[in-house]
């Protein structure tokens, strides 16, 4: 089935209105956002939101399982390759933290406002948060017990490299000392040193 110009013109109202939704949970916060700022900054009625989203929950709630879901999808691929568990870690939180960098508006908001969604929709996000913590320890024991890495403790391990990459979010600005590839070269470093990897080559300046 073809899209109609008024679905069309639908879709691309709910994405604009989810695009000011993240301007303004960035500069306000969650709470501190009304549905008048979010319509205001889309272009639209506060009337005509509600002809696309139920509320501004619903719409942290979209943001944050997109944001989820494409991190899953990211390390999912990383990890995809048949490369050994080293190369394979350093592409999977290259990615990762680059992704975190360049993304850094919405990472914000989908890890600092989340305590703000329904048990419902809280609920399916942590699953999503499982799956991709799930990926990264099943890839460190993976090198574990190929004699690739050495660590103590398997999920603390994932859990620490993966804060990394989340923490970025708290502090990155474009044109700052770095860009997401630089970030994303040396995080994969540190997180070869982490599991006590042998480096197979320095990180970019």
């Amino acid at each position: 089935m073809t899209d109609t110009p008024d679905s069309s013109r639908g879709d691309a109202t709910r994405a604009r209105l989810l695009d000011a939704a993240v301007n303004a949970f960035a500069e306000k916060g969650f709470h501190g956002t009304t549905t008048r700022d979010i319509a205001a900054g889309a272009g639209v009625s506060p009337a005509a939101l509600y002809v696309h989203h139920r509320s501004k929950e619903e719409m942290l709630y979209l943001i944050s399982r997109d944001g989820h879901a494409e991190t899953l999808a990211l390390i999912n691929q990383g990890v995809a390759h048949t490369d050994g568990c080293t190369e394979t870690l350093r592409r999977v939180v290259h990615e990762f933290a680059a992704q975190h960098a360049r993304g850094h508006t919405i990472a914000r908001i989908i890890n600092y406002e989340v305590a703000a969604l329904t048990p419902e929709h809280m609920s399916e996000i942590a699953a999503l948060r499982r799956d991709i913590q799930s990926v990264m320890r099943r890839l460190i024991s993976r090198g574990v017990e190929a004699n690739e890495f050495d660590v103590m403790d398997v999920d603390l391990t994932a859990a620490a490299i993966l804060s990394m990459g989340i923490d970025l979010a708290r502090w990155y600005t474009e044109g700052g000392r770095w860009t997401p590839e630089q970030i994303g070269d040396h995080y994969a470093e540190f997180a070869l040193r982490i599991v006590g990897a042998e480096r197979t080559g320095p990180a970019r300046d």
